[in-house]
């Protein structure tokens, strides 16, 4: 998880309904005849090559974040680079395809189907019968089963970090023959689908301790193209080898080496020749780019000194050649370092050359959390006036226009566009309107020219009330407040009459030359406290969360930022409530009445008197929310399900707790020559088919031989 990332398993309405707490949700898009997931934004982009093309051997070298902590995907502390080690190494029945939906796996079944529903909803897999462990056994009902009664949560000796659906199977026992698995369920499971992928042996999910410790190291027994041949957490390294036993199409590499490498290091690595293939951030992208334009183009310079101008120049060489004996030698000193430094940067700039850049969207969406929990915003009117006042569309132009990426707004918190179960339903809340925005604002009793009381100074937002930031400051974006708090002086209105606002009757409007004060209630400012991540990692969001609170000001709405560490981020500012308005990502998933229940739940008081809040971190949830959740995971009618999941997504938009605002981008640098590998979208990648080319080949136009071709 980033700190700015998280994963589970991510009508206009006029004032007086508002006020009335009605509601009335819009007719849904899916009602109509045509599909209203339409397709990806952005499609894969992997250099897709056919097999014959590719050269047998040869090692990628791949940065990733981390070695992890676990090789058991059902851990807590499981993380990216454990799913990318399952993905290679273990069985999963189904994978997802280009538009992020299941598709079964052939490599492991043959089938897999509903076969009962009465009295009882019964599911038959058909496994493949070449499927088999490394360590030569058959893969079959023992290692369900065994999967089973590990995550089903009745034996809490076992550690694990989810059991969504697992919870519903009454038994698992062998069909008419080995290669038959049936799986009985107790209450019927719409997403039977999301189960057993991965698939753990038996020797992993047999007893609590195999459990809690036998995999997180190593893993003995595996079953896909690759096996984990060694994990190397002093140099940072996890080696995948070529699995003699794959039944299937050989591995075209002869190893994988994950590498764990940090992001702002990529790009000198990729240069050094020590990595072929890397995620990257936008400025990386960038001279990747510019290294591959042929040197006439006009090409902008990089590195030192390129951002330096004639008259600096010549001023540093007048300096260098001047009668100021130590100023000259202080001079040519530096003079000299940035010559070295430039001829380093020049040389890593022509190493990029080998490489190009391959983008797509992330699986993933970034979204603003508004905390319902306390503050100003415990009121759905001003959180609808939140989501009035920003332009979404602008702001995905702002990450995705300068990528090349489609800049399109996300319609839903529970898919994306593409998937199954997709429709934009923002309608449900309305688009950007200032007038509908302030009006939501003075119905909720905050109105321009109010008094303001002094402001007594509050700790920063750090924990433990320490420092809010590295530098131990905050910092007031836009805040329209600011220059009236000071000294306990009260704003006078020059309007004559009073003060409108706090002493006058919900609903009153400002005056007209009201405009540029500031909203008040009870004596006190709509200021709205935004906490984000200060490391270098987080430009982007940094970027976005200055246009909010532009955006925000317009209406009246103050916002004061405080940059808080990476690390303290999420597990103290964002899980702990500790903020009104903060920017992180949820991924999307194929199966959101399971995965995106939690995230949507509404919180519940625990016995000890706190909140269980799930993952629902902005602390806004309804029961129709949760009824519809619990009624589309029972639905085994696809089409039904479908449709609850959308007037689910429906409620939640106008509950405004969570704004999606855009697809992530999805950047990759890899080697020119590296072919079925890079921006995999929604995609699961096909290990065995990744490779370099051969001498003189050249990759296809279409889709790789395996999976999904892009839209």
């Amino acid at each position: 998880m980033s700190q700015h990332g998280v994963g589970p398993r991510a009508v206009t309405r006029s004032v007086a309904f508002l006020t009335a707490g009605v509601l009335a949700v819009p007719a849904l898009a899916g009602c109509g005849s045509e599909d209203p997931s339409g397709k990806p934004l952005a499609g894969q982009d992997i250099q897709p090559a056919p097999r014959d093309r590719i050269t047998d051997g040869g090692t990628l070298r791949w940065a990733v974040d981390s070695v992890p902590d676990t090789l058991n995907t059902f851990q807590s502390d499981a993380d990216a680079t454990t799913t990318r080690v399952a993905q290679a190494v273990l069985p999963s029945m189904f994978r997802m395809d280009a538009s992020g939906r299941p598709e079964r796996n052939a490599d492991y079944l043959e089938s897999a189907k509903v076969v009962d529903t009465e009295p009882k909803q019964v599911v038959l897999y058909k496994l493949n019968q070449q499927a088999v462990w490394s360590d030569g056994r058959e893969i079959g009902a023992a290692d369900f089963a065994a999967q089973w009664r590990a995550l089903s949560g009745k034996d809490t000796a076992y550690w694990t970090a989810r059991n969504a659906g697992y919870d519903r199977i009454q038994k698992v026992e062998r069909g008419d023959n080995a290669l038959e698995v049936r799986v009985t369920f107790s209450r019927p499971y719409a997403d039977w689908r999301s189960l057993f992928s991965p698939l753990y042996p038996k020797d992993v999910m047999g007893t609590p301790d195999s459990f809690n410790d036998g995999a997180r190291k190593k893993l003995k027994v595996t079953a896909g193209p690759f096996t984990v041949k060694k994990t190397d957490r002093e140099d940072g390294e996890i080696t995948l080898a070529r699995n003699p036993r794959w039944w299937g199409e050989p591995a075209k590499l002869s190893e994988i080496v994950l590498r764990t490498v940090p992001r702002d290091k990529r790009a000198s690595e990729l240069a050094a020749g020590t990595l072929d293939l890397a995620e990257i951030d936008p400025a990386a992208a960038r001279r990747i780019t510019v290294a591959a334009r042929p040197q006439a183009s006009g090409s902008p310079l990089m590195g030192p000194g390129a951002d330096r101008s004639a008259a600096d120049s010549l001023e540093s060489w007048a300096v260098a050649n001047g009668s100021d004996e130590d100023a000259a030698e202080e001079e040519t000193v530096a003079r000299k370092k940035l010559r070295k430094a430039a001829v380093r940067s020049a040389r890593q700039q022509q190493a990029l050359g080998g490489f190009e850049v391959r983008k797509s969207l992330e699986p993933a969406y970034t979204q603003l959390a508004l905390n319902g929990a306390e503050g100003p915003l415990t009121d759905e009117r001003v959180r609808r006036a939140v989501a009035r006042a920003l332009d979404r569309k602008e702001l995905a132009q702002v990450v995705l226009k300068p990528l090349g990426l489609p800049a399109v707004p996300v319609g839903s918190h529970l898919a994306l566009s593409g998937q199954a179960h997709y429709a934009d339903n923002s309608g449900a809340l309305g688009g950007q309107d200032t007038k509908e925005a302030q009006a939501l604002l003075a119905d909720a009793g905050w109105v321009r020219g109010g008094p303001v009381k002094e402001k007594k100074k509050e700790k920063a937002a750090g924990p433990e009330g320490g420092k809010a930031d590295d530098t131990g400051e905050d910092n007031k974006a836009h805040d329209p407040v600011d220059h009236l708090a000071q000294d306990g002086k009260q704003y006078k209105a020059p309007h004559q009459g009073g003060a409108p606002g706090a002493y006058a009757p919900r609903g009153t409007a400002a005056p007209a030359n009201q405009e540029a004060a500031p909203l008040a209630k009870n004596g006190k400012p709509l200021t709205l406290r935004f906490v984000l991540p200060s490391g270098p990692g987080s430009q982007t969001l940094r970027t976005v969360a200055d246009r909010i609170s532009r955006m925000l000001e317009r209406v009246g709405i103050g916002t004061e930022i405080s940059k808080v560490s990476d690390e303290s981020y999420f597990k103290d500012h964002i899980a702990s409530g500790q903020y009104d308005l903060a920017l992180y990502s949820w991924p999307a998933t194929a199966f959101p009445a399971t995965d995106a229940r939690p995230v949507y739940a509404k919180p519940v008081p625990a016995a000890d008197g706190s909140l269980n809040v799930e993952q629902n971190y902005t602390r806004v949830g309804t029961d129709q929310v949760d009824q519809l959740f619990d009624e589309a995971v029972a639905t085994l009618d696809e089409s039904e399900s479908r449709s609850l999941i959308r007037k689910a997504d429906s409620r939640i938009w106008a509950a405004a707790g969570s704004i999606p605002l855009f697809q992530r981008p999805q950047l990759l640098a890899a080697r020119k020559n590296l072919v079925n590998t890079g921006a995999f979208g929604f995609g699961t990648p096909v290990y065995e088919d990744m490779g370099f080319l051969k001498k003189g080949a050249k990759p296809a136009s279409g889709p790789s031989a395996k999976g999904s071709a892009a839209p």
